[in-house]
C-alpha cells in the first residue's frame, strides 16, 4: 500500500488514490459524518451548469461528483490522473468521457470549457499555481472556476477540536472502512498544511481569475472559492 507525502510526488499521489479507488466514495461519506453530499450540492449550485455548457470536472475520482453536472444536460469531462479510480468510475458510470490528465498539465485546449471545478483535489496537487494557471487557460473568457476544498474553521475553538479530530479520530475511522488506511493520514495532514480562505484567494488572483471571492461551509471547514476569467 502506498501513502503520499507532503512533497506530493505525483507518482505517490496517484498510486495512493488507486489503492483507495473501491471504497473512497464510502470512506468519505463515513469521515465526513455524510456532510460531503451537502457540500457536492453546493458546488453544483456554484457551478451552475446548463444544457451544452461544457465542464470541466478536475480530480473527479470516481465521477460521482460529476453526475449532477450531467444531469443539467451540461457536457461534462470528469478528469483524474489515477487510472484506479477512473476505472472504478467507468464501471459505474460507462456513459461518461471520463479522462486521465494531469492538473498542472491538462490535455485541452485553450479557451474550452465553460466552468472548471475541483473538489477535494486541489491541494493534493504538487504544484497548485501551475494547476490554477491550466484552469484559467482552458476556460472560456466569461466562463469560471469553482474550487472545494476542506479550509481553516474561523471559530477558534472549534478549529481546536476539528484538528485533534483530524489527527486523532479520522486514522482509526479510515482503518475500519478504508482498503488503505495510511492513506488518510496523509489526507489529515495535507488538510492541516493547506492555506487558508484568504491566501489560497490571493493565489486565484495571481493566476488571473478576477471576481475571486469565496463562502465557508461547515463553519470554514470547506470553503468554496469561485473566479471569472475576464472577458
Amino acid at each position: 500500500m502506498t501513502r503520499a507525502s507532503l512533497n506530493k510526488q505525483p507518482h505517490e499521489v496517484a498510486s495512493m488514490f488507486d489503492d483507495v479507488a473501491a471504497n473512497y466514495d464510502l470512506t468519505n461519506d463515513v469521515l465526513s459524518l455524510g456532510q460531503d453530499r451537502v457540500w457536492r450540492k453546493e458546488v453544483a449550485r456554484a457551478v451552475n451548469a446548463r444544457p451544452a455548457q461544457k465542464v470541466l470536472d478536475l480530480a473527479a475520482g470516481t465521477a460521482t461528483s460529476s453526475l449532477p453536472f450531467a444531469a443539467t444536460g451540461a457536457y461534462v469531462v470528469p478528469c483524474d490522473f489515477s487510472l484506479g479510480m477512473l476505472r472504478e468510475g467507468k464501471k459505474r458510470h460507462p456513459h461518461l468521457p471520463l479522462t486521465a490528465g494531469d492538473a498542472t498539465k491538462l490535455p485541452f485546449r485553450d479557451d474550452v470549457f465553460d466552468a472548471v471545478t475541483i473538489s477535494f483535489g486541489l491541494r493534493n496537487v504538487q504544484d497548485t499555481d501551475a494547476a490554477l494557471r491550466e484552469m484559467y487557460r482552458v476556460t472560456k473568457p466569461g466562463g469560471r472556476v469553482v474550487i472545494c476544498e476542506f479550509s481553516h474553521p474561523t471559530w477558534a475553538p472549534f478549529r481546536t477540536v476539528y484538528t485533534e479530530y483530524l489527527m486523532r479520530a479520522l486514522p482509526p475511522v479510515a482503518r475500519a472502512v478504508s482498503s488503505n488506511p495510511d492513506a488518510y493520514v496523509y489526507l489529515a495532514e495535507s488538510i492541516r498544511a493547506w492555506p487558508d480562505q484568504p491566501a489560497l484567494a490571493s493565489r486565484l488572483q495571481q493566476a488571473g481569475w478576477s471576481k475571486v471571492a469565496w463562502r465557508d461551509l461547515t463553519g470554514g471547514v470547506v470553503a468554496l472559492h469561485r473566479g471569472t476569467k475576464p472577458q
